[in-house]
């Protein structure tokens, strides 16, 4: 790594930090359990991962992906309608996969969790108490029974990469496991709504949509708060409470 001009940080809060230095990936978690399932995760996972070049706690070091990133949030994509469906297709081939012997961090969500989080950004005035009804309204259709499936866990589309229409990895495996399959879908097209049905036709499988944007809700309301205490800015147009004002 000598040589090396500046180092980039990707994202970074107070549980753990992504940086870039050079050609390679940092990443540094205060809780090495979430490395230890990104590293087993990436092992079973049957699409491209990065290649794992060392652990040495609290950081582990990949190699970069070729191509570049889906898209992000809060900006529109100028990934073809090809490489949306590619990524469809990827995530199925994900989910049709052997399931782990572990369950997903994100299959813990509760109704009355997600209630006591709308009191309290109705309580602290963050949003507005109609656009929080709405969208608890709209996340209900969550709460339902499912199948369980391998899932990545945190499938932001900032996670995928492509070059031209093929998927070249995925990133961040830190809360995979089983979980609901939808969960996946709706986390991909976040904020790119228009998107859903090139990646439901690249999933190649009848997908109930209303639980998709059920997902969607429930990930911004649960996210807003979070996201302002550590320091990021979830108002930013295309980011999560447009995607809350979307429902209205």
């Amino acid at each position: 790594m000598t040589g090396v001009e500046q180092v980039e940080i990707v994202v970074a809060h107070n549980e753990r930090a992504t940086l870039r230095v050079g050609d390679i990936f940092l990443k540094i978690d205060a809780d090495q359990s979430r490395t230890d399932v990104e590293l087993e995760a990436m092992e079973l996972a049957p699409i491209p991962t990065p290649a794992v070049l060392w652990r040495n706690p609290p950081v582990l070091a990949l190699a970069p992906l070729p191509g570049s990133a889906l898209g992000h949030l809060g900006e529109p994509s100028t990934a073809p309608s090809a490489a949306w469906r590619a990524a469809g297709a990827a995530v199925r081939t994900l989910h049709d996969a052997p399931l782990p012997p572990w369950p997903s961090s994100r299959v813990d969500q509760s109704a009355s969790d997600l209630d006591d989080e709308c009191q309290r950004l109705i309580s602290a005035g963050i949003l507005p108490a109609d656009l929080v009804t709405r969208n608890r309204e709209v996340a209900d259709a969550v709460f339902r029974q499912w199948r369980p499936a391998f899932i990545h866990g945190d499938l932001q589309v900032d996670h995928v990469f492509i070059d031209g229409d093929e998927v070249t990895g995925v990133l961040d495996w830190s809360e995979a496991g089983q979980g609901d399959a939808l969960y996946d879908l709706a986390t991909l097209t976040l904020g790119h709504e228009e998107r859903l049905g090139d990646v439901v036709a690249g999933y190649g499988a009848d997908v109930d949509r209303e639980v998709i944007r059920g997902w969607w809700s429930l990930r911004s309301l649960l996210g807003v708060r979070w996201l302002i205490e550590h320091g990021f800015d979830p108002f930013l147009p295309g980011c999560e409470v447009d995607v809350l004002r979307s429902r209205m």
